[in-house]
């Protein structure tokens, strides 16, 4: 079942190989493995799609395709999940993870200012760069290993309800045959 509804919302191999744009990375595309939808694939792709959505970097969903390439993962599962920071949702999580690092190093935070601005970012870079990483990095393992055991544990959980429900419907039948 989880394979099912993943495999629905998953652009086809082909489709992406046609793309211009993307024809560079036919080599890495048309890797079989990386489009396969296993329990360990699965759990290996949210892993490193929510590491990589973590890091304050440019180009994430580079590094989640690097990173599914190295996992043998699931490409287009881990450079989806890398959208988690989205336009509207990073500054949240980044201003979350500079304030947990803040924490962790022990080291007063900063209020966020009523107007972000790139000048204020730049301004206060050197201030905010160490919480930043330290937090982002905190949050993306921290993340990375719970996502990949709640899909574990899910989809176990889910393969055990099908084989149950399956086994009630056997049984009954069996019960109908008889009478």
């Amino acid at each position: 079942m989880p394979r099912r509804l993943l495999q629905r919302y998953m652009p086809h191999p082909d489709t992406l190989r046609r793309q211009r744009s993307l024809r560079f990375m036919n080599g890495l595309i048309g890797n079989p493995a990386l489009w396969v939808l296993t329990r360990r694939s699965v759990a290996n792709a949210f892993s490193v799609g929510l590491f990589s959505a973590m890091l304050p970097i440019p180009l994430q969903m580079a590094v989640a395709a690097c990173g599914a390439w190295l996992a043998r993962c699931n490409l287009p599962l881990s450079v989806g999940l890398v959208w988690v920071t989205n336009p509207l949702t990073m500054p949240l999580i980044f201003y979350a993870n500079y304030r947990l690092g803040a924490w962790l190093m022990d080291v007063p935070a900063r209020d966020a200012p009523e107007r972000l601005s790139p000048y204020w970012i730049a301004e206060r870079l050197g201030d905010i760069l160490p919480s930043l990483a330290l937090g982002s990095v905190v949050t993306a393992v921290a993340l990375a290993l719970v996502a990949n055991l709640a899909v574990r544990l899910l989809w176990r959980w889910q393969i055990s309800r099908s084989w149950k429900a399956r086994h009630r419907r056997r049984r009954r039948a069996d019960c109908d045959d008889a009478l």
